[in-house]
């Protein structure tokens, strides 16, 4: 494999999102042609792809499609060498309400990347990016690859038949891919609909109370411009065909001591309060995640770069900027 990405021809689904658009800029960096595969809309919106700058972005190939569209997924990759998939629904809360539209996005999305990749006469490497809620809680910690799959929530079961039709494709086909698994990622541009940012915006909006779910689940937080470099790492990295590889820090906090680092940067004194709507069923809640990462280590020279208390102070700020963005008082599934 080459070492470098600059000059190649790369598709990133999911370009739009919080990760995606971090990963186009990353990539964007480092000297590659970027296809940008986004949401169709009738508004011409693209995502988070709007933070980047002017000129990047007329560096960008912007490919609207659906993801659920076969023969749109099959002419976005034309041409490509490289090909991350982040494209996905994914989140948790939601899932339990509209579990087809998962299978639909989540595994028949897949499917049609694969099958895509599957035809190309250009690819070099698929990056199929995969999630720690694959493990369900810890069994055993840190968190190896080899860990049991366990679907605690309809999101996480369709992003396991997702990863095992990805497995399936190397078997079979022997497809160029490399299974990427984020744990926690944290950042700029993340929606309310994680728990960092859920914190962030009702500290920054003035809230008195603090209204949160669970507290003691723990979990291993990577600022988002690592997992993205984590990432390029794996579509880069020698022989690492159908292999699975974690991506994480080896270090996990629980959502209360977040709640309370969160509390001491907003420089607010406020209450925490149970709020029953955000807790999930108790046996799809998942309890522990901290990644092992000693693969990613040994087989790449990559390394988280951001700790998490610089991050989370970056998140915070950009958090308090673009409270525009956010609608503290409402729950976001």
């Amino acid at each position: 494999m080459n070492n470098s990405i600059k000059g190649k021809k790369v598709l990133v689904t999911g370009a739009d999102g919080f990760i995606g658009s971090h990963l186009v800029e990353l990539l964007l960096n480092d000297g590659a042609e970027v296809r940008a595969y986004v949401y169709y809309n009738s508004w011409n919106e693209i995502g988070w792809l709007r933070e980047l700058s002017s000129q990047m972005l007329k560096d960008v190939e912007i490919f609207t499609g659906d993801i659920r569209d076969p023969g749109r997924v099959r002419e976005a990759h034309l041409g490509i060498e490289y090909v991350f998939h982040l494209s996905s629904l994914i989140s948790i809360p939601y899932s339990y309400y509209a579990p087809r539209a998962y299978v639909d996005t989540n595994i028949v999305g897949a499917l049609n990347v694969l099958e895509a990749c599957r035809r190309s006469s250009s690819l070099k490497r698929l990056v199929h990016v995969s999630t720690s809620e694959v493990y369900g809680s810890a069994q055993h910690v840190p968190i190896d690859e080899s860990h049991p799959l366990v679907g605690q929530s309809p999101y996480s079961a369709t992003k396991i038949g997702a990863d095992k039709l990805t497995e399936s494709f190397y078997l079979s086909f022997g497809l160029p891919v490399v299974i990427g698994r984020p744990f926690n990622t944290f950042g700029p541009r993340q929606t309310a609909r994680a728990v960092i940012p859920t914190i962030a915006s009702q500290l920054a909006s003035g809230h008195e109370v603090l209204r949160l779910g669970a507290l003691n689940p723990t979990r291993d937080f990577n600022y988002v411009t690592d997992t993205a470099s984590g990432m390029l790492a794996l579509a880069l990295c020698p022989e690492v065909e159908g292999m699975i590889v974690n991506i994480g820090t080896g270090q996990e906090l629980s959502i209360g001591k977040v709640a309370e680092m969160l509390i001491e940067l907003s420089g607010r004194k406020v209450n925490i309060e149970l709020d029953e709507s955000r807790i999930r069923p108790e046996k799809s809640e998942v309890d522990r995640l901290v990644a092992d990462n000693r693969l990613i280590k040994r087989i790449t020279n990559w390394e988280p770069k951001v700790s998490f208390a610089e991050g989370l102070q970056k998140t915070y700020h950009w958090v308090k900027r673009n409270l525009h963005y956010f609608n503290p008082d409402r729950y976001s599934m």
